[in-house]
């Protein structure tokens, strides 16, 4: 606990405060904060009325491909001798596969119409360099039927028996990809589009790379050459050096039929779009700006946000804090609620030594390893370098990372300051959802005090929507 944390909060003058509610499984949090600050949310988006039916039509009228039946015709030998693979999503996207309003039964459904035969289909899991799905997480996404019905693999980007050489990228990359997907006759991609912090957006080519290539392509894809560019950010894609190889491994790859979905805050369906890789891609996105982006007028001293669904973990969680990074200013506050509730909560044994690394190292110092003609490539280095972005312009003080499921002996290894050290001897006490709630609510309360008590007006913001939303500068695009 901060040394002066009772103190700080005993003098504390909250009231006329009010509460938001801020996400978080069990919860939501309730946490008081100025009068006047500022809340930050999404443009309310429009969700399809009837979204199974929305689906059928899509899948029968795709955009810039022939329908299903008509490329399964194509193909040149009978349809029951076709073996297809479909790729999907992990754990860590809220892509609805399964149930009433899911794409991947309509979609099986359409392939068994024409003729395709069950034991001929391949549900391939794009884990990119994240662990494999388990046996109760692939029957959470696609549902005990698919689940018993179909094979569903996992990729495994280090294993190279399983990969075949497609060629190289315009930037001289070696592409390894999943020999199963490469290899069968139909090639079907699927995802969620939303903002990425990376690539501009996830969806269409993502699914490919890195979803499906090797650990020797993700070197290049997630090397600082490529991670340093001021245009590899959310919603930039010309010039964005992560989308433009992405999608020359896409393109490689040959997939002859995509499918992606929009979601609102709420993760309820605002789009299904279906047919080419890239067409789709293009009509997702300009689907969600209208509704995830935020424009700014002014940066924050503090700013509270959190991990959302897909902060199942720390590795996953630097989505939320990058994303703050428009709305806070230099050497300002980020809060973090974290729901890390992964089995490994804060990533595998890669990343957590990583990003030891780069507690040690500092953002300058890791980046200059990885650029050393020393430093071997290791899958998850990627990720200590994005968290870098934000301890560039906050700082170690600036970065409260609020959790309970990561033990706080262990949060010495991780960039920033642990939510523990906003809990009260009785708060330390408390059940999971308050306990992290108090870190939060203390948090807030400390660094405001402490700014009003430099005779600074402090001003606060609130990203609703935490790592969907995209805060942006207001004004001009610049050059």
């Amino acid at each position: 606990m901060k040394t002066d944390l009772l103190s700080v909060l005993e003098k504390a003058r909250i009231k006329g405060w009010k509460k938001v509610r801020v996400e978080f499984t069990g919860g939501p949090l309730l946490v008081s904060v100025p009068a006047d600050c500022v809340e930050l949310t999404m443009k309310k988006a429009e969700v399809l009325k009837n979204p199974s039916k929305e689906i059928e039509r899509a899948l029968d009228k795709p955009m810039g491909r022939q329908n299903l039946g008509e490329i399964i015709k194509g193909k040149g030998k009978p349809a029951g001798e076709l073996k297809v693979a479909i790729t999907v999503s992990d754990i860590t996207r809220p892509v609805p596969y399964k149930g009433k309003n899911g794409i991947l039964s309509p979609l099986l459904k359409k392939l068994r119409a024409q003729g395709i035969r069950h034991q001929n289909i391949l549900v391939i899991v794009g884990t990119g360099t994240h662990r494999a799905s388990t046996a109760e997480e692939k029957v959470a996404m696609f549902g005990k039927e698919v689940v018993s019905a179909y094979e569903i693999q996992d990729h495994d980007c280090e294993n190279k028996a399983s990969l075949v050489y497609i060629g190289k990228t315009p930037t001289e990359t070696e592409v390894f990809l999943n020999k199963n997907f490469y290899e069968a006759d139909l090639k079907i991609a699927t995802g969620l589009t939303e903002s990425h912090f990376m690539a501009g957006a996830s969806g269409g080519r993502k699914a490919i790379c890195p979803g499906l290539v090797d650990e020797r392509t993700i070197q290049k894809f997630h090397g600082p050459e490529f991670l340093e560019s001021p245009l590899a950010t959310n919603l930039v894609f010309e010039g964005n050096p992560c989308h433009e190889e992405s999608l020359a491994v896409a393109r490689a790859a040959g997939v002859d039929f995509a499918i992606t979905v929009t979601l609102d805050k709420d993760m309820r369906l605002t789009g299904i779009f279906v047919g080419d890789l890239e067409r789709i891609l293009q009509e997702a996105v300009s689907k969600i700006k209208s509704y995830v982006e935020i424009p700014v007028e002014e940066e924050f001293d503090i700013v509270l946000t959190h991990g959302g669904y897909v902060g199942r973990n720390h590795y996953q969680t630097a989505k939320a804090a990058v994303g703050a990074l428009a709305a806070v200013k230099t050497n300002g506050v980020i809060i973090i609620t974290a729901d890390n509730r992964d089995e490994e909560p804060i990533g595998g044994p890669e990343y957590r030594t990583l990003t030891h690394l780069l507690k040690l190292q500092g953002a300058e110092g890791y980046v200059d390893l990885l650029r050393s003609p020393a430093w071997k490539f290791t899958k998850d280095q990627w990720e200590p370098e994005v968290w870098g972005r934000v301890l560039r312009k906050v700082g170690e003080e600036g970065l409260i990372y609020c959790t309970s499921d990561i033990p706080e002996k262990t949060f010495a290894m991780l960039p920033g300051i642990s939510g523990y050290e906003f809990l009260t001897p009785a708060g330390r006490k408390k059940a999971r959802v308050k306990k992290v709630q108090e870190m939060v609510q203390n948090a807030v309360i400390y660094f405001y005090e402490n700014l009003e008590n430099r005779r600074v007006s402090p001003r606060m913001a609130f990203i609703r929507e935490g790592p969907y939303a995209v805060p942006v500068k207001a004004g001009p695009t610049p050059a």
